[in-house]
């Protein structure tokens, strides 16, 4: 009678919770990853991480945020209402050319374009800069006039433009993208 070699024993494999296949923490890291790229992919200013420097230093608190109108002739809120007394200096947030300084209805404004379709508006001000100036990042461009924006006087108005279309300056200056909880694995 021939001798049939012994089945070598392995360990049994480690029990795994109920309804979950071997590959579930691969699925979830996958599922991850393309939500991860979705979210950058909703809107062309994702793709950068915030680079650009707040205006009013040290970082301001925020008075009133931006408020996106249902449709571009509703009512909304433009941009962000940044806690800045009268004086207070005004910094270019990022690299740029002054391409406005004047008044509008009854305050100076101040625009600069950083190039790639992005401007910033600063009011009310009392501008340091003319049209045609370079300004760089950091710059004092102008302080807060008096009596600065908003229903006690003691903030600046900042709005972003991208491609025309009025956006969410804190997305420059901050990562705005929700956290992500991810499963612990082995759990």
């Amino acid at each position: 009678v021939p001798t049939v070699p012994p089945i070598p024993v392995h360990p049994p494999f480690p029990a795994r919770p109920p309804g979950r296949s071997p590959h579930h923490a691969v699925y979830c890291a996958v599922m991850a990853a393309v939500l991860a790229l979705g979210s950058l992919l909703a809107h062309p200013a994702a793709w950068a991480s915030p680079d650009w420097a707040w205006p009013v230093s040290p970082r301001p608190s925020v008075s009133r945020h931006f408020e996106a109108p249902a449709q571009k002739w509703l009512p909304g809120h433009r941009g962000v209402d940044l806690h800045a007394p009268p004086g207070t200096p005004i910094r270019a947030p990022q690299d740029g050319v002054v391409s406005f300084v004047g008044v509008v209805v009854d305050r100076e404004v101040l625009t600069v374009d950083h190039g790639e379709g992005h401007k910033s508006s600063f009011e009310p001000v009392s501008s340091s800069v003319r049209v045609g100036d370079r300004v760089t990042q950091g710059q004092v461009i102008a302080n807060v006039a008096t009596p600065g924006h908003g229903p006690g006087g003691d903030a600046v108005h900042w709005g972003v433009r991208e491609n025309g279309e009025y956006v969410n300056p804190l997305q420059f200056v901050a990562d705005l993208r929700p956290s992500v909880l991810l499963p612990v694995p082995g759990e």
